[in-house]
Formats: structure tokens, sequence, C-alpha cells
């Protein structure tokens, strides 16, 4: 079973379906023509145990192997960013305002190709190979959607991976533990007074409050939480006001938190923002959802079969590394339930104009990691299911 091989003899077929799926994104919620062709792509395969579902545009699909075993899944997302592309490649997105600068047109390659090449070995795998199309990613909603619907149903191991501009090409990088942060969202109401604004002492400023709000939150990232534990807190959107001459009466904010932990932030937040709203004589309102839960690559054993997939394929100098980040990635209500490892395949490529990272307008990959990223994909399965 010379997978490498069948890598190789299959990178055309995997960057023919990258570039159609790079010229033809859908954003988040709206990937029914990319589901649908998917599931034509997979039925083209042979695969004929393939499922649709209800609650969003995502599938799965069985690989049966030729001998009873375990089921590991193989998960790819599929959704694009509101991003004007600006890469000037010849197959470049055909919708106006929609890119997949995220590299997720490279991970339905990636799957895409490790799917053709376990079917060429289907009778020899020793169990089932099921492959999660997920919707909804950049949203960090898909994956919640699709264990809801029973994507993880009898799986016992998942493994993930991800296109990386930061991570040169043609490096593969499976480490342990801390990977990618928790994030939480938030949105604060404060509610003052209005007056005009030469008698600002009839009225009770909102945004000031809101300013004295968001400064007292930064108060917690350098003064109350533990400087050994990453945290990042950002207020991204701040709304209030009608005109310049009114004290305002309403603000709205809204922003996000990422650390690897998730207790005591709801409880802390809470505290700094009422109690400043109280001193400064008005209403202020938290509402905080945890979203997504940190990756972790803690299972050593699977960490152990991703880094030996890579070895045995391309060689112990294709393992890479990348630093712990505080980006967020929804494959983590995934681990949260069954065991996972994830990685991130190098995409970075200067010498080939590859040098922008993600969420870029200009993100490209070097598309010769393409094959490489579906030959460990299939290696890994066949390795778990062969033990």
């Amino acid at each position: 079973m010379d997978i490498k091989a069948m890598a190789k003899e299959a990178e055309s077929y995997i960057v023919e379906r990258r570039r159609y799926y790079h010229a033809h994104p859908e954003l988040s919620k709206q990937e029914k023509e990319t589901r649908d062709s998917i599931r034509r792509d997979l039925a083209a395969l042979g695969i004929t145990d393939i499922r649709d579902f209800h609650s969003c545009y995502g599938l799965i699909a069985d690989i049966h192997g030729g001998k009873p075993g375990k089921t590991v899944a193989l998960r790819t997302d599929i959704d694009a960013l509101p991003v004007q592309e600006e890469t000037g490649l010849p197959f470049a997105s055909c919708q106006a305002g929609v890119m997949h600068a995220c590299g997720h047109d490279a991970h339905i390659a990636i799957l895409l190709g490790a799917a053709k090449i376990l079917m060429q070995v289907r009778e020899e795998l020793c169990g089932t190979v099921r492959l999660i199309v997920q919707p909804d990613e950049e949203t960090v909603s898909g994956s919640r959607l699709m264990i809801d619907e029973g994507a993880l149903e009898g799986v016992d191991a998942i493994y993930g991976n991800h296109v990386w501009g930061d991570l040169a090409a043609p490096y593969l990088d499976f480490s342990s533990g801390k990977r990618m942060a928790y994030a939480g969202l938030f949105d604060i109401d404060v509610e003052g007074v209005s007056a005009h604004g030469s008698a600002p002492h009839r009225g009770a400023d909102a945004i000031t409050a809101a300013a004295a709000i968001i400064m007292n939150l930064q108060q917690y990232v350098s003064r109350v939480n533990d400087p050994l534990n990453p945290l990042v807190l950002t207020v991204g959107t701040i709304n209030g006001g009608t005109r310049c001459n009114v004290i305002p009466n309403r603000v709205h904010m809204d922003g996000t938190l990422r650390s690897f932990t998730k207790e005591r932030h709801e409880e802390v937040m809470r505290r700094i923002i009422e109690h400043t709203a109280e001193a400064l004589g008005v209403k202020a309102a938290l509402r905080y959802e945890h979203v997504v839960d940190p990756l972790l690559n803690t299972d050593e054993h699977l960490v152990h079969l991703a880094q030996q997939a890579v070895t045995k394929l391309y060689g112990s100098e294709s393992l890479g590394h990348l630093p712990m980040m505080m980006g967020s990635e929804d494959f983590a209500n995934y681990m949260s339930l069954v065991p996972g490892v994830f990685g991130f395949v190098g995409s970075g490529n200067p010498a080939k104009g590859c040098c922008y990272t993600n969420h870029h307008e200009k993100y490209d990959v070097d598309e010769d990691i393409l094959q490489r990223g579906a030959g460990v994909m299939a290696q890994f399965a066949v390795d778990y299911l062969s033990e």
C-alpha cells in the first residue's frame, strides 16, 4: 500500500478540485452549491453512503472497509469569507466580495484527495472512514450543528487539519499541547440619560461610561488575569449617540475573548461592567456566550500516529512546528466528545508568491502541499484502523 505514490498520482485531481472550489466560494450558511458539488465529487469516486444534513449545508459520507473495525472521521470545512479577492489568480473567485481567504478550498481538495486514495485501498481497510463535510466554520457554529445531527455517532477518533500561511511549505505540524484558544463572544448595553451637550450634569453619559468600561476590562487582562495564562479581550464595535450636542443615553458594544481557559471570564467581566456603570450613574448589561473550547492535542497516541504518518511518507524533516495561537477553531467541539488530533499544513512559499497569511485578500497556497496533506490524512486513517 504505497500511499505516497497514490497521493502523487492524485495530485492533478486534487489541484483541479481546489481551483474549482476557490473560484466558486460561498459564505457561511449559504454553502448549498458547495455541499452539492462535493456530494457529486464523492459519488464520482464511488462512495455511495452519503447523507445530507437538514440543519445546515453539511454532509457525512462513509467509506466502508473490507474488514470490520473502528470508525475514524476526517473533517473538512467549506465556507468562505466576505473578502474581495486581490490575488490575480486565473481561477480567482467568481463572486464579488467573497473569497476562500482562509484556505477552506484547500481543505476540501485535501479531503477529496484522501477519499480518492482510501477508495483505492477500501478492501484493505479494517473499519470505516467517515468524511465530515462541515459548513459554518467561520461563524464557529457549524460543528455543533453537525454534532447535534449525528455526525459523530459511532466515531472512535477524528482528524482535522488547516492550511496555514505562517508555516512554510512543505512542513506539517502535529504538535501536542495547546494549539488554538477558547473563544467567548459578548455584547454590552449601556443605558444612561439624555441631556443637552451643554448641560451634562442633567444626564448620564452612556458614551463616557462605555469608554470607562472598555478601559477597565483591559485592567482585567493586565492586572487580574494570571500573566502566564494568555488572554486577549477585544471590543470590536461600539455604537451610540445621535448628534454632536446630545448626551447619549444608549451605547451598544460587542467583542470577543480568547484564552486557554474558560473559567471566571464571564464572572469577572460582569463585575467590572456593572460596578463601573454604577459608579458613573448608568446601567450596563452583559450577555456572554461560550462559543468554542480551546483546541488541545492532548491524546498523545493520536499525535504520535499523525506525526508517524508524516514521517512515513515524507520523512521526519517534514515535521514543523507552529507556536500556539489565540485564534479559535470549532474543530475543538468534536474533540470535546471523541479523541482527536488537529494539525497544520504549511502553505507559505514566498518564491511562489504565497507570502500572505490566512484571511488576507491576497492569500494563496503553495499547491504542492495539497497532495501531501491528502496523503498524510489517508495514511493516518489507514494506520488508525489497522491498530
